[in-house]
């Protein structure tokens, strides 16, 4: 599948100044800036902004950002799921994982995690893709932002939103393991209806694997 990628952008105003919400940018051109030793939900800054920018280089890979003049203070990546996880089982070409979502402290209750997603959304293509994010609540800052559990669920469910994403059914184990996780997506409106059947059947692997064992009783 040939993967083409519009660049779209959108200024930001905030107490602390202008911020630009662009992309998908190369890695070349994510080298041109400072990556925010804030950004380290996943892990340390330096680590985390050369995983972004290899990211960057995939053919289907895809990173906006948030940015000050010189320095990215928020991210958002898509990217195929992992060969090890669930969701890369079918090898979908047309499903593309939302893999993080990133903003500094400093730069939160702006809208900006809407934005990046809004933005990403503003591209033509988007519309041949399912996208999913896999929501965990141990993935999420809580101590950061002070709410819980499911406060934080709330803004994550309206965050995610913006970009068109909703909450889908599954009976993956780790989502299921806690009520407060869980699966969101977005179908594109030139999405084939075999890959939204092939997306629903990928969704209920454990059912369908039960049912399989039982001789599809």
């Amino acid at each position: 599948m040939k993967h083409t990628k519009e660049y779209h952008s959108k200024e930001i105003e905030t107490k602390s100044g202008t911020i630009t919400v662009e992309g998908p940018l190369s890695s070349q051109e994510l080298a041109n800036y400072h990556f925010h030793e804030g950004l380290k939900a996943f892990r340390p800054a330096p680590k985390q902004f050369e995983a972004v920018k290899k990211i960057a280089d995939f053919e289907e890979g895809r990173i906006l950002i948030a940015r000050t003049s010189d320095t990215i203070v928020g991210y958002v990546t898509y990217l195929y799921p992992d060969p090890l996880e669930r969701w890369s089982k079918f090898e979908m070409e047309d499903l593309l994982e939302l893999g993080a979502i990133e903003v500094i402290q400093d730069y939160r209750g702006y809208g900006i995690g809407s934005w990046l997603l809004k933005v990403s959304m503003m591209d033509d293509e988007m519309e041949d893709f399912i996208v999913i994010s896999t929501e965990y609540y141990w993935h999420w800052d809580l101590s950061g932002t002070g709410l819980n559990i499911w406060n934080y669920r709330n803004v994550m469910e309206r965050m995610m939103g913006a970009g068109g994403l909703t909450p889908y059914p599954t009976d993956d184990p780790e989502i299921v393991s806690h009520p407060a996780n869980c699966l969101m997506a977005r179908i594109g409106n030139r999405v084939p209806q075999a890959s939204i059947d092939r997306f629903e059947e990928l969704r209920f692997l454990t059912r369908r694997s039960y049912r399989a064992n039982r001789g599809g009783l």
